[in-house]
């Protein structure tokens, strides 16, 4: 076969990613904090981005007139007779720039009140209860325009690790002992359990294990009860010997957890050498323990979720559905400053400044694409989700992602980016996007299909209304499923049940009858 070179025209088609696309796209799925902080890399990067003030102006020309205003003068004041004698006054010992502290230097000295004749130029005063401020109109700092922050007035928040060691020195004299103790303090969590091994930190320390386990048992004295456990075993061992009812029947007990967890209560008895009503006393004992300690202290700063949707009632009968606008970016481009900027001659200079307000106008339609998507994804979800927004949980419509990106005409990988870590505030609570995407349970005889959260709702609720004589089992559960329109098979309602941490038929026949008899007694 000859082999030649020919030149050949071909059109094809074909989808490219480009940086700007890829970006887009980033932008879609990104949350309102992860958003804010590329919005500030942005604006730090372009000088054609700025953040809008929030009174309109260019705080940057306004402050440069001001500079270049008040600049001259010094010049101009120069040439008056009295400007070096005004120089001197300011440049005496009577004059500080320090403002409160001028004030007081200027009281000590004069040996008088200097607030009393100059009120504007004495310290700020503080308000002593700003709860009865409308009440007693003479208190100090009452004045009219006189402001108050309420967190000054907040107690703070005090760890676990704090309350520890104010208690540490009264318990531990000796230095080396406080050692130890501050480093079991370390590897405490969050429920006040210690996750450390006495061996390994007595040779890490240089320290004898009699010595270790001294400290930690000197340590396990410390409130709140319970504290520097090693296990949830020793742990209520611990409050139980506080409590001085830590007697052979409960240490036996305590060393049996998981026979108390399986419902055991015949094998306990046995164990225990107690009667049912003995049995019973100490189960109620049980209860009244902490089993996390540190959970009454504060663990670490919670964040609050900040939705990107508010639905609320319209006067209609309808959905008014809107994006909430703290969670909107602000970000403006420049425009006269590019055009006085760009009337130089460089090249160079013209050519990153174009590059600049591309990138500026890209990030501009990026998030007025992005905040057009959502509210089109918003709102069919409310759409098709109106039966919920109206009467609750049990009227939770199955829906996919494929549904809504049919109705939007949009891709379903979109919907999905949508969707993700995004949140809908409503008349019903706080929800996430990905809520109201449930899966579809056939109904019987034909009828509508139901939302797999309403049957674990409906599931939920006829385990809340057994009795401990007629605890449902799972056969039960789909009988009255079926009774309701919901066709599931068994094992699908023990996978829902497990799901909700709810305990099979047996073990919760045990627990309520177990607390009926403690209700009796």
């Amino acid at each position: 076969m000859k082999l030649s070179a020919n030149l050949l025209l071909r059109q094809t088609q074909s989808l490219v990613m480009t940086p700007q696309l890829m970006q887009s796209i980033q932008l879609l799925q990104m949350t309102h904090f992860e958003l804010n902080q590329f919005i500030a890399l942005e604006v730090e990067k372009n000088p054609l981005l700025e953040f809008p003030s929030n009174d309109g102006e260019t705080g940057g020309e306004r402050g440069e007139a001001e500079d270049g205003e008040y600049a001259h003068q010094p010049e101009d004041a120069g040439s008056d007779d009295g400007y070096d004698n005004r120089s001197e006054a300011l440049s005496s010992d009577w004059y500080d720039n320090g403002g409160s502290a001028s004030t007081s230097r200027l009281n000590d000295e004069l040996d008088a009140n200097y607030t009393n004749v100059f009120p504007d130029d004495g310290a700020p005063q503080r308000l002593d209860a700003p709860e009865l401020v409308s009440q007693w109109k003479s208190m100090p700092g009452s004045g009219e325009g006189a402001d108050y922050d309420l967190d000054d007035f907040v107690a703070g928040q005090v760890s676990l690790r704090d309350h520890l060691a104010q208690q540490i020195p009264f318990v531990l004299p000796d230095m080396a002992d406080r050692l130890i103790a501050q480093n079991f303090v370390d590897q405490l969590d969050d429920c006040g359990y210690l996750q450390a091994d006495i061996v390994e930190a007595g040779e890490r320390l240089g320290t004898s294990l009699a010595q270790a386990e001294r400290v930690l048992a000197t340590l396990q004295s410390l409130d709140p009860p319970g504290v520097f456990a090693r296990s949830l075993a020793e742990c209520l061992a611990i409050q139980l010997r506080q409590k001085d009812r830590y007697d052979p029947a409960m240490q036996a007990l305590v060393e049996n957890l998981e026979l108390l967890a399986r419902r055991d209560f015949a094998t306990l008895k046995r164990l225990c050498g107690v009667d049912e009503e003995d049995l019973l006393d100490m189960l109620g004992e049980i209860r009244q323990l902490n089993p996390k300690p540190g959970s009454g202290f504060e663990a670490g700063v919670s964040e609050a979720i900040t939705p990107d949707v508010v639905v609320r009632s319209a006067s209609d009968g309808g959905w008014l559905v809107e994006l909430n606008p703290d969670t909107l970016p602000r970000v403006l481009v420049n425009q006269s400053y590019f055009s006085r900027v760009t009337k130089t001659k460089d090249a160079e200079v013209q050519a990153f400044l174009s590059d600049c307000l591309q990138s500026a106008n890209w990030l501009t339609r990026s998030l007025d694409q992005r905040a057009n998507t959502i509210m089109k994804v918003a709102s069919e979800i409310v759409r098709q989700q109106d039966a919920f927004l109206l009467h609750g949980v049990d009227y939770l419509r199955p829906l996919n992602l494929k549904t809504v990106a049919e109705a939007i005409k949009m891709h379903e990988s979109t919907v999905s980016r949508v969707t993700s870590n995004k949140y809908m505030l409503t008349p019903r609570g706080l929800f996430e996007l990905k809520y109201f995407f449930t899966v579809s349970i056939s109904a019987v005889a034909g009828g509508d299909s139901h939302s797999a959260e309403a049957v674990r709702h409906k599931i939920r609720a006829l385990i809340l209304q057994e009795s401990p004589e007629a605890v449902l089992s799972d056969d039960d559960i789909v009988d009255m499923l079926k009774k309701g329109g919901v066709d599931l098979a068994r094992r699908t309602v023990a996978k829902y049940r497990e799901a909700m941490n709810i305990a099979s038929s047996v073990q919760r026949r045990r627990e309520k009858r177990a607390l009926a008899k403690v209700v009796g007694f």
